[in-house]
């Protein structure tokens, strides 16, 4: 018996990787003014800090995913 495997494992992908192209391509498909509704909301903000000895440091803005994970 094979276990059943998903779609985007099959091509390749990780779920992070499908979501962000399906979501892509799903604004992309919109008119307006859904379309630029949901560009404004693609963009994201928040705040990461870093604690020690159960102090929290200095918080600092993420607003891109490359920047994730390094407060």
């Amino acid at each position: 018996m094979t276990t059943p495997t998903t779609f985007w494992r099959l091509a390749g992908l990780s779920y992070v990787q499908y979501v962000s192209r399906a979501s892509t391509a799903m604004r992309a498909a919109l008119k307006e003014p859904a379309k630029s509704q949901s560009m404004r909301l693609e963009k994201f903000t928040y705040n990461a800090s870093s604690w020690e000895s159960g102090v929290q440091g200095a918080k600092t803005e993420v607003n891109a995913l490359g920047k994730a994970g390094s407060a």
